[in-house]
């Protein structure tokens, strides 16, 4: 880090000043040695406040470096050095606390489709994804991630679209369907028509995105910076007057030295380190203190559904018998669990999980790709599968397999995603923590997406979205709904997170991509640290700032008092360090909880 070589260079010209002022006895050597670190350091910083101002910002640097040009000035350069001291700790703590922890998108790179099969004059030759063309013919085996966006030609399969849509259940693919890059061909070949180049195609598009997102982090304004302005003129007003009217710039410097902006500098870093720490603490990863700010000022939260607000696995939800005089539904869902017994699809594993050990023997299994399992049970011949395999019509709105037994439709069992127990009284306490627009954006139907908002009380759904589309809704939040979090959980919401002010990625069983691009990761599989994490911020910038206003008020009362120059310089650089633990003190409240009368619902168990 920058700042870090600052620290350890003041330290270094302190200890040899000290060995040559108390060991060598040569203190005029040690001040011309501190005095012109002093200087390199302060035309260093007055440099970075000149870019400063010409971004139009206004930081405390100005008065840092006032502070130790003066006490260099009036030859107090070891009160310029403790100065220096407690300026280059404090950006170093800042530092460390503004970059605790950075990923790289190792996982989002790695799914990064790299070849593909193409049908050159009838032969299938393997080249590189990016070498594809628009209009070439290539196959898909099973188990494949398919290179570029395209088209079927020919082949069927469930292809699983979870890494860019978000949602767990698979989707049937024939001719004239559609398919992108980077989802997952399921048991099926299929022969595809490129539609797109891979530099072109959603996959490649998302890892774009999340680039692009990453190398332009949303600015982040010190908490100090706030209070610059104001603070610099009552500390140039009272060394002022007090030069006037002492009519000696020793009284200036000793004013500026404990009005240096120590307490401001390291109260906000302190603060934010401290909450990060009781954050980790929760099972809460939060990278940076900018992250802190901006979930303390939160008024918008975003989720995506699948694996979010929802498990993301599919669990059966219903059985339905067609004539239940005939076949009731328990003896339905185990007749088709012993004809899916041995499949690998995901609906079958739902399937025999739900209906439990104790199934009838299956003879006779054969399976078709992408349509279902013919087999013998109970001397009966029973289809499980697809409502064209079984030859009836489907269910609207619901994920089904469909049943016939020696041909006779005997029912549908259909799947859901299990809403979290969690999710509603998390959406509560988001609520009564100030976060008042809460919105879900999902790849999922519309049906299913509106049912599940209104469960757990989401305020506004976005459904059947794709990750362009994600990024999009999160940035039209308008201004004085924003800060915007985002929470997710797949390689889809990496996209999301980075645009958000705050990504927060349910990291437990997430992807990695997800995790590394998100401001916030949560370890637990626990929706509820959502709303933690919302209320540690809130609780650490209360205590971040006041700190700070102590620091002030502090620095204040000792300008007063210097200015009628009963402090000696040095003794008010000594002074900062009593200034500097009262800060560090008030702001280390921030790692315990503030106990409440009257607590946020946060225990949502």
């Amino acid at each position: 880090m920058k700042t870090y070589w600052r620290l350890w260079f003041v330290l270094t010209v302190g200890i040899i000043a000290a060995i040559l002022t108390w060991g060598v006895h040569e203190p005029k050597a040690a001040q011309w040695l501190i005095t012109g670190a002093a200087l390199i350091l302060a035309a260093i910083m007055f440099w970075e406040m000149i870019k400063t101002l010409m971004s139009g910002k206004f930081g405390v640097d100005l008065l840092a470096i006032t502070a130790v040009v003066a006490t260099i000035a009036v030859g107090e350069y070891w009160a310029g050095l403790i100065v220096l001291l407690m300026l280059t700790g404090g950006d170093a703590l800042e530092d460390y606390a503004a970059h605790k922890a950075n990923g790289e998108l190792r996982s989002l790179l790695a799914g990064n489709p790299t070849k593909a099969h193409v049908v050159v004059d009838g032969q299938v030759q393997n080249v590189a994804a990016d070498a594809v063309r628009v209009g070439d013919m290539l196959v898909v085996r099973p188990g494949e991630v398919v290179p570029v966006d395209g088209v079927v030609v020919s082949g069927n399969s469930d292809v699983d679209e979870s890494s860019l849509t978000g949602e767990s259940r698979p989707v049937p693919k024939e001719k004239g369907a559609k398919v992108m890059s980077g989802s997952v061909n399921g048991d099926g070949a299929l022969t595809m028509k490129a539609e797109a180049t891979a530099a072109n195609s959603q996959y490649q598009g998302i890892v774009a995105l999340v680039k692009e997102s990453i190398a332009k982090p949303a600015p982040f304004v010190r908490m100090a910076d706030r209070y610059a302005v104001p603070f610099t003129l009552i500390a140039y007003i009272i060394a002022g007057v007090a030069w006037y009217f002492a009519g000696d710039p020793v009284r200036f410097a000793e004013v500026l030295v404990v009005a240096s902006p120590c307490p401001l500098i390291l109260a906000a870093p302190i603060a934010l380190v401290s909450g990060m720490s009781r954050t980790s603490r929760n099972g809460i990863v939060v990278k940076t203190g900018a992250a802190i700010e901006k979930l303390a000022a939160a008024k918008t939260a975003a989720f995506d559904k699948t694996g979010t607000i929802t498990r993301g696995v599919l669990h059966v939800d219903g059985v339905h018998p067609a004539r239940p005089e005939w076949l009731d539904a328990d003896s339905l869902l185990h007749i088709a669990a012993a004809a899916e017994h041995h499949s690998g699809h995901i609906l079958a594993r739902s399937l025999v999980q739900a209906a439990g050990n104790d199934l009838p023997a299956a003879k006779d299994v054969t399976e078709k790709t992408g349509a279902g399992v013919s087999a013998t049970v109970n001397d009966q011949h029973v289809l499980v599968g697809k409502a064209k395999f079984v030859g009836v019509e489907p269910e609207s709105d619901v994920t089904a397999v469909y049943v016939s037994i020696d041909g006779a439709y005997a029912g549908y069992i259909n799947f859901a995603d299990e809403v979290r127990p969690e999710a509603r009284a998390t959406m509560t306490a988001l609520h009564a923590l100030g976060v008042h627009n809460l919105v879900m954006i999902s790849g999922d139907r519309k049906p299913i997406a509106a049912e599940v908002a209104q469960t757990v009380g989401i305020d506004e759904v976005y459904a059947e979205q794709l990750p362009l589309d994600k990024i999009n809704i999160i940035r039209e939040v308008p201004k004085h709904q924003r800060p915007v979090i985002m929470v997710g959980d797949g390689v889809n919401d990496a996209p999301s997170l980075s645009a958000a002010d705050a990504g927060i990625a349910m990291g437990a069983h997430g992807a990695t991509a997800a995790s590394e691009s998100a401001d916030v990761v949560i370890l637990r599989d626990d929706l509820s640290k959502v709303a933690e994490a919302v209320s540690i911020s809130r609780d650490t910038m209360r205590i971040a700032r006041e700190s700070v206003l102590i620091g002030i008020g502090i620095c204040i009362v000792l300008m007063l008092i210097a200015s009628t120059g009963i402090i000696p310089a040095i003794v008010g650089a000594m002074l900062q360090e009593v200034v500097d633990t009262v800060t560090i003190l008030a702001a280390l409240r921030a790692r315990n909880p503030r106990q409440r009368k009257s607590s946020v619902p946060l225990d949502v168990h």
